[in-house]
């Protein structure tokens, strides 16, 4: 079944200068209403935009066509890619965000984002673990779409990665292996607190205080030695 879209063209967009779709990045507006977020992403003064706007009651906007570079991602950097509006298609959930009352994301938004998510998906190809939160990219500037996201419910439908649900032991690293190891799985390190707590509003989102400790070093082990197994297996099949 072909998702309803309403389209309204933003004019803030360019070309991706030959560069395939690699990830998927999710954002929340982080204003006061829908309507004035939708306003903000078609203005060309603001100089912003996003490839779809999801309202609250589930209603898709298509803003820029997938094909052309939207400008959603700012300064950005994933498993050592930079200029990532110019791989990847961006999504901007309705949401007042941190600023303006942040709240949980309402079950028709999140079901039209599941089928939204998995349509680009499987037309670009993106991996489970390049679909991503405009926080993981640019922890020192960003906390979106946040703690309140239900991630578990795109890994519970193929669509993102899961927290793992049973964790190794702590592997005791200490902060400066624990930083090797979060930029090795994609994070910018330059602020670790920063990139600690992105993480965290991942995988651990009770306590996103950007505090490494043993749970926090025991959930980046766990995932690194299931991706690893995941992609060998993988490349075993191809």
């Amino acid at each position: 079944m072909s998702l309803a879209v309403r389209r309204r063209p933003s004019p803030n967009h360019d070309g991706r200068g030959g560069r395939p779709v690699r990830q998927l990045i999710l954002h929340y507006t982080g204003m006061k209403s829908g309507a004035e977020a939708e306003a903000r992403l078609v203005d060309p003064e603001a100089r912003v935009s996003a490839h779809y706007l999801l309202h609250e009651d589930g209603e898709i906007v298509l803003l820029v066509a997938e094909e052309r570079r939207a400008w959603h991602a700012g300064v950005s950097r994933w498993r050592g890619v930079d200029d990532l509006n110019s791989t990847s298609i961006g999504i901007e959930l309705v949401n007042p965000g941190h600023q303006w009352g942040y709240r949980p994301f309402p079950e028709a938004q999140m079901r039209q984002l599941l089928r939204l998510a998995a349509a680009i998906s499987r037309r670009h190809g993106i991996d489970r673990a390049d679909v991503i939160g405009h926080s993981d990219v640019a922890p020192a500037r960003k906390t979106d779409p946040g703690e309140l996201f239900d991630w578990g419910l795109l890994a519970r439908h193929d669509l993102a990665l899961a927290r793992p649900a049973r964790l190794l032991a702590d592997p005791l690293w200490p902060d400066s292996a624990f930083a090797l190891a979060l930029e090795r799985f994609g994070y910018d390190v330059g602020d670790l607190k920063a990139a600690t707590a992105a993480f965290q509003r991942r995988f651990r989102q009770r306590d996103v205080a950007g505090v490494i400790d043993g749970e926090t070093r025991a959930i980046l082990f766990t995932l690194q030695v299931h991706e690893e197994a995941r992609l060998q297996g993988a490349g075993e099949t191809t």
